[in-house]
């Protein structure tokens, strides 16, 4: 039978709790516990006038932004929606059920100007890091870098070529950071190669091919990860070439050791940091093993005798050659200094019966050799070993990072200009997806009841 419905009069109070209206298990519950902003409104104090209205406040404003990076709304005209109409999102903003929620442009115009001005981002980054290594999660022995291209808001068919340069009239935030980074090997110095082109809009962003598809104007995010956990322990933008993620790695290796005494046994990674300085640094300067694959571009394609070919004897300094003669060096330094050419004689190499096979074209046959060809050899023989295919496959837990960034968190595109738009994007979606892993990893203790 159909029922009808009752109308009565409205009570004239209603008793209402929020904090038992989120679900124990709510994601908002898991990561509540590991934020900690204390200390938010003395370090932002400078960037505050003494006069005027009160702003609104930042502490709000940094726990609305990790909402939207650990659930994925990229929006802020959303966000602000979301927590305006979401209880727990209410909840963990600490905004209760009668708490205004900012304008989407109010919001928008701190977040790109006011914080990006601060470094708030990255204190707020290592202070979840701290955590991290408070609670354990970090084991500090192998540490994994890789980078990954992510799409810069801008668009590629507005593009000028990178010869002409940017127009006199070009003007905006993203530009004046530009300007600003020149000289930094992680945007502009690495390399001299001229850009095939330029975005007007964020001339930081490089335009790359990498994916195999159309080309894009792209960043790259940098991770140095703990691999026992897949903690991310340090994060960094760079333009999109292998030069400056080489540069990101280091000033991320160094950063954790001076700052958190995070020091790695070894690290791992794939050819692009395999270079021989690369490796050098790591053996030589700070003692880290390099489960990494050396990048060697050595073997030949004509038919002759590769360097492989030839034993190196460490007791002597000398090559053999498949012919079992020497090759020598007078010491000399090459190639910037950084190699060492080993020559045979024009008497032994003219009378050999496998010249046709090792310098058919010139009198005599030489090796070069890198300075930091002992930390290359350590890199192959890793890689040969069990401790090195098991490292191939850890390797994929930063892999997998890269993949939650752009499918849970949805940053597949920055919507942030500039490199240091790049940056503050990069560095909290780092921080809420180590958030997310430590409500993971460390269990919600038991609710008491209200």
């Amino acid at each position: 039978m159909m029922g009808h419905r009752q109308v009565e009069q409205a009570a004239l109070f209603y008793e209402f709790s929020l904090e038992r209206h989120i679900p124990a298990d709510h994601l908002v519950r898991s990561i509540d516990r590991f934020v900690d902003l204390e200390d938010l409104r003395r370090e932002l104090a400078p960037f505050y006038s003494n006069i005027g209205r009160p702003s609104i406040d930042p502490e709000l404003m940094i726990r609305m932004l990790l909402i939207g990076y650990c659930f994925g709304i990229r929006s802020e005209r959303r966000l602000c929606d979301e927590v305006h109409l979401n209880l727990a999102y209410r909840w963990f903003c600490r905004l209760g059920l009668d708490g205004g929620v900012p304008d989407h442009s109010t919001f928008s115009k701190n977040r790109h100007g006011r914080f990006r001005e601060s470094d708030l981002f990255r204190r707020v980054f290592e202070t979840v890091l701290r955590r991290c290594i408070r609670e354990r999660l970090i084991g500090g022995e192998g540490f994994a870098v890789d980078a990954s291209l992510i799409k810069a808001d801008a668009n590629r068919q507005k593009g000028i070529e990178g010869d002409k340069r940017l127009p006199p009239e070009a003007a905006g935030r993203a530009i004046d950071e530009y300007l600003a980074v020149l000289d930094d090997a992680a945007f502009s110095a690495a390399t001299e190669v001229t850009p095939k082109f330029i975005s007007p809009s964020d001339p930081a962003a490089r335009w790359t091919g990498a994916h195999g598809g159309q080309a894009f104007f792209a960043y790259s995010t940098n991770y140095l990860v703990d691999v026992e956990n897949a903690i991310i322990v340090d994060v960094e933008a760079t333009t999109a070439i292998r030069q400056a993620e080489v540069l990101a790695a280091k000033r991320m290796i160094e950063r954790s050791i001076e700052r958190f005494d995070l020091y790695p046994s070894r690290l791992l990674g794939d050819s692009a940091y395999g270079s021989a300085e690369m490796l050098g640094w790591l053996v030589y300067e700070h003692g880290i093993e390099p489960h990494v694959t050396v990048f060697d571009k050595s073997a030949r394609t004509d038919g002759t005798f590769s360097r492989e070919a030839f034993t190196y004897d460490h007791t002597r300094d000398v090559y053999r050659c498949p012919a079992g003669k020497p090759l020598t060096t007078t010491g000399t330094l090459v190639n910037n200094d950084t190699t060492v050419l080993y020559r045979a004689s024009k008497r032994d190499c003219q009378a050999c019966s496998l010249r046709s096979r090792c310098c058919p074209n010139t009198p005599a046959r030489k090796v070069p050799r890198s300075i930091y060809e002992g930390a290359r050899d350590m890199a192959r023989e890793i890689a040969s070993s069990w401790e090195g295919r098991t490292s191939r496959r850890l390797r994929k837990k930063i892999e997998m990072l890269f993949a939650h960034l752009k499918r849970i968190l949805k940053l597949d595109r920055l919507r942030l200009r500039g490199p240091n738009g790049a940056r503050d994007e990069f560095t909290l979606a780092a921080a809420a997806q180590n958030l997310r892993k430590m409500a993971k990893l460390i269990p919600m203790p038991a609710l008491t009841p209200a």
